[in-house]
């Protein structure tokens, strides 16, 4: 951005010596002595010569630089003499000297130098962090390989047993041992009655027994109606 500035300032300059003593500002009243290297201030006429050759077709990239940054440099250029302004047109070192002494460009350089340094500190850390990685890349690729296998084998052995109870305790499942246990219940009486027919227990022994499979019977078969008016229902 200041060379921006600077290099249209000096596209005027270096036009000037071209023009040879017709310009007011390097013309020899524009001196204040012939011992003095410090440019006199221009007169009146002067200034307004110097303004009607301004060229009006400035680069437009010029305007980028904000009016902080142009006072700057101004402030820097004042106090040089005319001889020290030519050098900084015509030499690329005095220029470059004189860039790198700006207050915003040491600031803009300090910034990049942290910036950069920055960068490659972490590039570093990164470097350093490659053989962790690389190692904890092996451990997941033996991971993937073998404990992932046997971890998903015993999964899907865990997925058939959940199936296996899912089906063992479902509705129709429980019904149907309700079914079974009132069908052996049933059987059991049965057997006990024709115990008692044929004389091999006597009427006591009967009785108690009896009365007890005839109630868990009942209740067996009470628990399945109202069961399976609540599944079909």
């Amino acid at each position: 951005m200041f060379k921006q500035f600077w290099g249209s300032q000096g596209q005027q300059a270096q036009q000037r010596p071209q023009e040879g003593n017709n310009n007011p500002w390097y013309a020899p009243s524009a001196s204040s002595s012939p011992g003095s290297s410090r440019p006199a201030t221009p007169s009146p006429s002067s200034s307004g010569s110097f303004g009607a050759q301004r060229p009006t077709d400035r680069p437009s990239s010029a305007s980028h630089v904000s009016p902080a940054e142009a006072a700057c440099i101004i402030n820097a250029l004042k106090d040089k003499s005319v001889d020290e302004l030519r050098k900084l047109l015509s030499g690329d070192d005095a220029y470059q000297n004189f860039l790198l002494s700006l207050e915003p460009v040491k600031t803009q350089n300090k910034i990049r130098d942290e910036l950069r340094n920055e960068t490659l500190q972490l590039a570093r850390e990164n470097l350093e962090k490659e053989p962790r990685i690389m190692e904890l890349r092996n451990q997941c690729r033996i991971i993937r390989t073998t404990e992932l296998a046997a971890a998903q084998e015993k999964l899907h052995e865990l997925e058939r047993r959940k199936e296996e109870l899912l089906k063992l305790y479902s509705p129709a499942s429980l019904l149907h041992l309700l079914q079974d246990a009132m069908n052996k219940t049933d059987e059991e009486s049965e057997s006990l009655h024709r115990q008692f027919l044929d004389g091999e227990i006597d009427l006591t022994t009967f009785v108690q027994k009896y009365k007890k499979l005839r109630y868990s019977y009942h209740k067996r078969a009470l628990t399945h109606l109202a069961a399976k008016t609540s599944v079909t229902g």
